[in-house]
């Protein structure tokens, strides 16, 4: 019987995305993400939850699916592709379907979200970051 160490039986997946440069900066930057949309939403429901209920609770989802894709594609193999999956493509439809209703209906949106106007307070990064992490996923997928 082989002698197994714990480094043989406890590593990482290689789809997980610290394994290189480019997966590390993309978790860094849905981990800033996470934190910021959550801590957002936290202040803001918090503190004058009245003033835009939907605008806030929307926050609140983003910095979940945040959270989910950073867990998902830090994890990888098969259930943290799963997770990082549907949580990108949440991310993609809420950018995109936020973004379009908060542009075309400014009274529903009395107050930013992470995803109003497409990111635009975020520089945008909320509209490409979803498609560099499917492109991610889609890129690190299992052969065979």
């Amino acid at each position: 019987m082989p002698d197994e160490t714990p480094s043989t039986t406890s590593t990482r997946p290689r789809d997980a995305a610290l394994g290189t440069g480019l997966g590390r900066v993309l978790l860094l930057v849905y981990g800033t993400f996470a934190l910021s949309a959550s801590a957002r939403a936290l202040v803001q429901i918090s503190t004058h939850f009245g003033e835009a209920p939907l605008a806030y609770l929307l926050s609140a989802l983003a910095g979940v699916v945040y959270i989910a894709a950073t867990v998902g594609l830090a994890v990888g193999g098969v259930r943290g592709r799963l997770i990082a999956l549907v949580s990108c493509s949440i991310e993609l439809v809420g950018v995109l379907v936020v973004g379009t209703l908060s542009v075309a209906d400014k009274v529903a949106f009395p107050d930013d979200t992470v995803w109003s106007r497409y990111g635009s307070g975020y520089g945008y990064v909320p509209l490409i970051l979803p498609f560099i992490g499917l492109w991610w996923i889609w890129r690190h997928r299992p052969q065979g």
